[in-house]
């Protein structure tokens, strides 16, 4: 799979994919994240969604309704680096799918390389399923 990276001249351009980052860093309110996620700014500029110690718990709801604000204009050519809460990572990758109808990208942080790698989703692509 080719890799494309993002110049930093194409990310001023509104029309340059975004990283849509689920959840804020943890340590990030203190000024000190706790990981550092800077690789993905090479697939586009960054796009956060909810504060880090967002709760998806007891009421559901208020927490879709921000995602799918968030992410209204998220398309097939953009990411989604997926941090924070799992349960609160599957509502945005469902939202994204049913939006896209099922094709979306999102970045694997590989901890042997040091990097991040983009990987394509279509929930819908057909073909041999081996049992």
């Amino acid at each position: 799979m080719k890799e494309k990276i993002i110049r930093y001249e194409d990310i001023k351009n509104e029309d340059a994919p975004a990283v849509y980052v689920i959840q804020e860093i943890p340590g990030t309110s203190e000024g000190r994240p706790k990981i550092n996620i800077m690789g993905a700014a090479n697939y586009g500029k960054f796009k956060f969604l909810l504060p880090e110690l967002s709760q998806i718990i007891f009421s559901p709801g208020p927490l879709i309704f921000k995602l799918r604000k968030g992410l209204k204009d998220f398309t097939t050519e953009d990411y989604l680096l997926l941090t924070g809460d799992p349960a609160i990572i599957g509502v945005a990758c469902s939202i994204v799918s049913d939006m896209t109808n099922g094709k979306y990208n999102l970045l694997k942080w590989d901890k042997q390389e040091r990097k991040y790698y983009p990987i394509t989703i279509n929930l819908y692509e057909r073909g041999k399923i081996d049992e």
